[in-house]
């Protein structure tokens, strides 16, 4: 078992207590990881996370009194904020990306399995973000009306720096791929890919791999 203050501190915050029950059983029974407080509404989530530390929330969407859109992009205007792990419907609630947009690392289904959940949390207390193939496209579907039309892409000055290399990486992050998946692609080690990926992330002045993903589909490489 890990040191208690190598611990992971996740934050729970979802307006029905039994959800919040089960996330809790989950994620105290990992030895990695620890509940450190929960709330049952973004107003009283910011409040608590004031006065509490953590690594990790986990933000659901639809609340009453402040919805998890706000209070993530409230929350991620702190210093040194905590990653956010934003927690949508199966039928993909359109207020997720608007989340996303504010900051949050990862989006998941809330019928994800357990290894999903748990796997998401460690992954953006690691500095990376999580963004499921499938429910990648459908929520960028979802949001089609919003993004340019791909026969027509209007020049974005985003993408002026970057080698063709850079470029055919961006589109593989705009698809979902892991780094894993991308090295095996190109046939280079996982290590070249992490270097590409920090410097897509520098050039296009961009927050985390999610924001990669936007990037991708708003400049037309992904279409």
């Amino acid at each position: 078992m890990r040191p208690e203050d190598a611990q992971i501190r996740v934050f729970l915050v979802d307006d029905q207590e039994l959800v919040r029950a089960g996330f809790r059983m989950l994620i105290d029974s990992q030895p990695d990881l620890t509940v450190v407080g929960e709330a049952g509404d973004g107003g009283e989530a910011l409040e608590r996370l004031a006065v509490t530390s953590c690594d990790v929330v986990l933000m659901d969407v639809r609340m009453p009194r402040m919805d998890g859109i706000e209070a993530t992009r409230q929350l991620l205007a702190r210093e040194e904020a905590p990653q956010v792990v934003v927690l949508t419907t199966f039928d993909l609630d359109e207020h997720a990306f608007a989340a996303i947009k504010a900051g949050a690392a990862a989006f998941l289904l809330k019928d994800a399995t357990p290894d999903t959940l748990l796997g998401a949390i460690r992954t953006v207390h690691e500095g990376d973000s999580v963004v499921a193939p499938t429910t990648t496209r459908r929520l960028l579907a979802h949001f089609a009306e919003a993004l340019p039309d791909p026969t027509t892409p209007a020049p974005d000055r985003r993408l002026d720096g970057l080698t063709e290399r850079e470029r055919e990486v961006l589109v593989l992050v705009g698809r979902g791929l892991s780094n894993t998946e991308i090295a095996r692609e190109f046939t280079v080690s996982e290590a070249t890919v992490k270097t590409h990926i920090g410097r897509l992330l520098a050039k296009t002045a961009s927050r985390d791999r999610v924001h990669l993903v936007v990037l991708a589909y708003e400049t037309g490489l992904v279409p």
